[in-house]
């Protein structure tokens, strides 16, 4: 990955997908601009090539749906737009712990509240489907099997632990946030150089130059 921040990182794939996201459409010349831009970003990330085609593979289905009622060629520009979207957030979004995206997000302009949710969900949900899959296995090796009516009492049973569990490990986890002082507020240091904030001022410059000039002109 970049020898960039990971606010950096995330403010930039921002800039790039809004910039891709609103170009006009049937440009297929600044469309062409920001495929170069968008795989230049991806080879700069280091992103797992085999895992990203996967992830578009199955996200261009879904676009091909969604899309083709609405002809060839505006439905092709249009997929291959929102793929480059996909493209530029899926690039960063695989390079990244699963936990770092909740730490970048306290580096963008969103209300607090919203930033401390997304925090703690991100950070204990995989704590939760862990137990998901714990409680699983434990039923498959008791044997728990049986005709539909029986599964039925079975899958909600578990979904009644699961709930008990996670009340019982949301106090625990919070009794413990507040041994540690936390006040509701998480001190996460958001550090960013000042040729960080040049690259992403350029870029945000070029970004609107390209995109007011995909509606001036239609190559």
């Amino acid at each position: 990955m970049l020898n960039f921040s990971l606010y950096f990182n995330l403010r930039l794939s921002l800039i790039l997908v809004i910039s891709t996201a609103l170009i006009k459409t049937g440009n297929w010349y600044f469309l062409a601009i920001y495929l170069i831009l968008a795989f230049g970003w991806t080879f700069l990330l280091k992103t797992p090539i085999f895992t990203l085609i996967k992830l578009l593979g199955l996200e261009l289905i879904f676009l091909g749906l969604m899309s083709l009622p609405l002809g060839v060629e505006k439905a092709s520009f249009l997929i291959l737009r929102s793929l480059l979207c996909l493209l530029i957030m899926n690039s960063f979004l695989l390079t990244i712990p699963k936990y770092h995206l909740a730490i970048a997000l306290k580096g963008l302009p969103l209300p607090v509240k919203m930033q401390e949710i997304v925090i703690l969900t991100a950070q204990y949900l995989e704590i939760l489907l862990l137990e998901i899959k714990q409680m699983h296995t434990a039923a498959k090796l008791r044997g728990l099997k049986g005709n539909s009516q029986w599964l039925r009492y079975i899958s909600a049973s578990l979904i009644g632990s699961l709930y008990l569990r996670s009340l019982d490990r949301s106090e625990r986890v919070y009794n413990a946030m507040l041994i540690k002082g936390y006040n509701g507020n998480f001190p996460v240091v958001i550090k960013i150089s000042k040729m960080e904030h040049f690259i992403l001022i350029i870029t945000a410059i070029i970004g609107i130059i390209l995109t007011i000039n995909s509606y001036n002109s239609l190559i």
